[in-house]
């Protein structure tokens, strides 16, 4: 066990250590108990030299940034992060179900259950890939079980985020479990991390409906041939349901293999599909009556970001954002013809105004006329005046895929705005 005085002194009096829960090359993980409010958490000590010393220190910032970013019911929650001189400490959830591996180590699990684990497997990896984070090495041994019997992915050590990609727009580095990577991955010739990872999640399937795995061999070689070549048997007692599905998610060809879409679309996945297990439908949308709507200066004021206080109390990454908001001293057909100007040089949208002609107009629709992951990306920017001279601008996602509108709010969105965005109260007087 490690020093004590050491662990104390880190955690300034928060957290009570306790038993050693497990271990990698790394770390070690403690049962603890937060202080102040009584509630454990499993608290992830990680040792700096070490880390340092082997280079992953930059895998470690990784891991948290991306712990961060990813709240969702189906994914182990990150608290906060500490540090001493020696030592970092990261304080999660606490997951007391134990390892869905050693459910699998029991024997095969009935389909129902299987498809249940499947389903918030498929939930979690989804909202990851729409935050533009991929984990890279799914299997049961990184799926956790809550007291509930609900399904929590962990270690996220090897994920990466979106803005690895290389010019190519593929991943490079070959990481991951051998008997769960893909093809593409052991042909290191670059890859799609969303299309790898749900390989990865046709093998978990397999897993759970069989009891074994589709490609194993003593010889690693042998086994690299088998994936490379999709050559699986699915046992007998399989239903013709699933066989179609697990062909599909072990596809060897990363351009047919099945999409998260397409899973979520297919008969055998839907089967007892309630409500609860779909977490991401509220996410960003509200509904806003443009004409009865009033709002005082402190209200508009605070909806501007440049004085959005939320950094203050929680850390967030920008892609997280689903919307953005800012104040202008321009007139509303300033930012008309702005958005305007930007979809045509963009292509492929269809440009929709409401509120009365150019001057009067108050809301503005962007609808790409192309399908993106989950459909056709939808955008609205809603404009409210406090004075003639003085509006608030608010831009959010009304359609399509999270990741996809991040990425066209960072690539032409806020280049198209940056001229027209008021943020200091040095560069203007405070609206009357």
């Amino acid at each position: 066990m490690e020093e004590k005085g050491d662990k104390c002194s880190a955690l300034h009096g928060k957290y009570d250590l306790g038993r050693q829960l497990g271990h990698g090359t790394f770390a070690k993980v403690y049962h603890a108990r937060n202080l102040q409010t009584g509630k454990s958490v499993a608290m992830k000590v990680i040792g700096k030299e070490m880390v340092v010393k082997v280079g992953m220190m930059e895998q470690v910032k990784r891991e948290i940034s991306v712990m961060k970013m990813v709240k969702h019911p189906n994914i182990v929650e990150l608290y906060e992060v500490m540090a001493s001189k020696t030592k970092i400490y990261i304080a999660m959830e606490l997951v007391r179900g134990g390892e869905l591996f050693s459910k699998i180590a029991k024997g095969r699990l009935r389909e129902n259950s299987a498809r249940h684990y499947f389903q918030q497997l498929i939930s979690a990896i989804d909202f990851c890939h729409s935050r533009g984070v991929y984990h890279r090495d799914l299997k049961p041994e990184n799926l956790l079980l809550d007291g509930d019997g609900n399904l929590k992915v962990t270690d996220f050590g090897l994920s990466t985020f979106s803005d690895q990609l290389r010019q190519d727009g593929l991943l490079h580095t070959t990481c991951g479990t051998p008997a769960y990577v893909a093809p593409e991955v052991i042909l290191k010739k670059g890859y799609d991390g969303a299309k790898a990872d749900i390989w990865s999640c046709g093998v978990i399937l397999f897993v759970l409906l069989a009891g074994f795995l589709p490609f194993q061999d003593d010889n690693i070689m042998v086994m690299y041939r088998k994936i490379y070549k999709g050559e699986f048997k699915c046992p007998p007692w399989l239903s013709s349901e699933s066989r179609k599905l697990i062909s599909k998610l072990l596809d060897p060809n990363p351009e047919t293999r099945i999409t998260i879409s397409k899973i979520m679309e297919s008969s055998w996945f839907k089967k007892g599909l309630g409500k609860a297990v779909k977490v991401d439908k509220k996410e960003s949308e509200f509904v806003k009556d443009m004409e009865s709507m009033n709002m005082n200066a402190f209200h508009i004021i605070s909806l501007s970001e440049g004085f959005d206080l939320s950094p203050l109390f929680e850390e967030k990454r920008r892609v997280e954002k689903e919307e953005l908001r800012f104040a202008t001293t321009r007139p509303a057909s300033s930012v008309v013809l702005r958005l305007e100007e930007m979809a045509a040089k963009a292509g492929k949208f269809e440009v929709m105004k409401k509120g009365g002609g150019e001057e009067k107009a108050t809301s503005v629709r962007l609808q790409r006329l192309e399908n993106g992951r989950k459909g056709q990306l939808g955008i609205s920017a809603d404009m409210f005046a406090l004075t003639p001279s003085f509006l608030v601008v608010e831009v959010k996602k009304t359609s399509g895929d999270t990741f996809e509108y991040n990425q066209f709010c960072r690539t032409e969105l806020r280049p198209a705005l940056k001229d027209i965005e008021w943020t200091s109260l040095s560069e203007h007087p405070t609206p009357a």
